[in-house]
């Protein structure tokens, strides 16, 4: 259960500077202006009182004094539309706003955070970031897995880092809380705050992250393609796979975008796939009473048709039996017992989807996030992540964040949707 704790945000102590931001430049947000947690109560319910996320925004009164600070920025984990953005809108947040001599890129993901392992940071400037928000991808490199928080807080001690940035999924922000605690055994006055980055837009907190309608409207795309492959050629069908290990964000989204899909198999809904009634059986009646079908499978669909393997990949993350594929053959198979014609087209554009460029929202959605990054570090918050919840931007502590997944809610309405525009069994 979340308590008042576990919503509370960390600081390095009292504004000690006048923030450049003002006077007259913008208005100022206080520590005590919160979002509610619950966007809705009832007749007779609890008022203001209830539980309550921190804000953000610019503070008047700031921690760290811009002239002699150092910020570096890191970007973690699997690419997503957005990166070069979230990267550009930190320097000139920085650099134009708030006075700051000094911006590090830090390079592949925390690696460069561990001299042995990765390369030197990139001091950025204006001719750096100039059009890499045009670019997919993120130009200062990734990696997955984590490095001693030993050996990174090292290396912010060596490079008189003040204020880290790290942007990137639940492992990225798992290690960034890591770092803070090593920061806190030390008594260092550093600061870390976590911009989230994940398509599957699964983090607790954040309504939206940055690429997820990217990543959507790329998959929609392609959801539209298999479509035609599938009504060009007799029983034909198409079978897309998207992206979404835990949820099924990115496949509902893309249902719905399209309207085209028959099937959308979501991690949220362990389907059955043999007898009366399940996916194969649906299938095959769709495809005799129609004579096409599309199926979009997210790739953590499924799973529960398989032993767990207990392997883990470089961010920690379960190894997943390749749903689309086991799907391509086993539907193949199906048909071929039954002596139904089957033209079948496997699609998996899961790399071509996270590396497209951010489209308008998402450049939207980054900059304000990297903004809002810049003015928490800027004010001493630590152990922060920018969240985006009833539409608002706010601190959410790191430790709260990562400690669940967000998922599909089956009662929501997106997935209500989904089942509307598919006509598929409720399973």
């Amino acid at each position: 259960m979340t308590t008042a704790r576990d919503l509370t945000i960390k600081t390095l102590g009292e504004g000690r500077f006048d923030s450049p931001l003002g006077p007259g430049k913008r208005d100022f947000v206080s520590d005590d202006r919160r979002i509610l947690l619950e966007d809705e109560v009832g007749i007779g319910a609890a008022g203001p009182g209830d539980l309550s996320l921190e804000k953000a925004g610019p503070r008047e009164r700031i921690f760290f004094d811009p002239q002699s600070t150092t910020v570096a920025v890191v970007t973690c984990g699997g690419l997503s539309p957005g990166l070069n953005n979230v990267i550009r809108s930190v320097y000139y947040e920085l650099i134009h706003n708030y006075g700051v001599q000094r911006v590090l890129g830090i390079r592949e993901g925390y690696r460069g955070l561990n001299p042995a392992e990765g390369s030197p940071p990139v001091e950025l400037d204006a001719a750096f970031v100039h059009d890499i928000h045009n670019l997919g991808g993120t130009v200062l490199g990734s990696s997955r897995g984590g490095q001693p928080a030993a050996v990174m807080v090292d290396f912010l001690e060596s490079e008189g880092i003040d204020i880290l940035l790290c942007v990137g999924g639940d492992g990225t922000q798992r290690g960034a809380h890591g770092i803070v605690q090593e920061i806190e055994k030390r008594g260092l006055d550093k600061a870390v705050i976590g911009i989230p980055k994940t398509i599957d837009n699964d983090i607790p907190y954040v309504w939206m992250s940055f690429g997820f309608a990217s990543a959507a409207e790329a998959g929609q795309q392609v959801v539209k393609g298999a479509h035609v492959e599938a009504l060009g050629a007799p029983n034909g069908v198409g079978l897309v796979k998207l992206m979404g290990r835990n949820a099924g964000f990115i496949a509902a989204g893309a249902a719905v975008a399209s309207q085209e899909a028959n099937f959308v198999l979501v991690p949220e809904v362990p389907f059955p796939l043999e007898g009366d009634g399940g996916f194969l059986d649906a299938l095959e009646k769709r495809v005799v009473e129609r004579g096409h079908a599309l199926v979009i499978v997210a790739e953590g669909a499924g799973q529960h048709l398989f032993e767990e393997t207990g392997e883990r990949d470089a961010s920690g993350n379960v190894r997943y039996v390749d749903i689309g594929v086991f799907l391509r053959d086993r539907i193949k198979r199906h048909f071929q017992e039954r002596d139904i014609e089957l033209n079948l087209k496997y699609l998996d554009p899961s790399y071509v989807v996270r590396s497209c460029p951010a489209n308008a929202w998402d450049r939207i959605l980054s900059d304000r996030m990297a903004r809002m990054a810049v003015h928490a570090g800027m004010a001493g918050k630590t152990d922060a992540l920018i969240g985006f919840h009833h539409q608002s931007l706010v601190h959410v502590p790191i430790g709260t964040a990562v400690g669940r997944t967000r998922q599909l809610d089956l009662h929501s309405d997106l997935w209500q949707a989904v089942l509307g525009c598919t006509g598929q069994p409720k399973w």
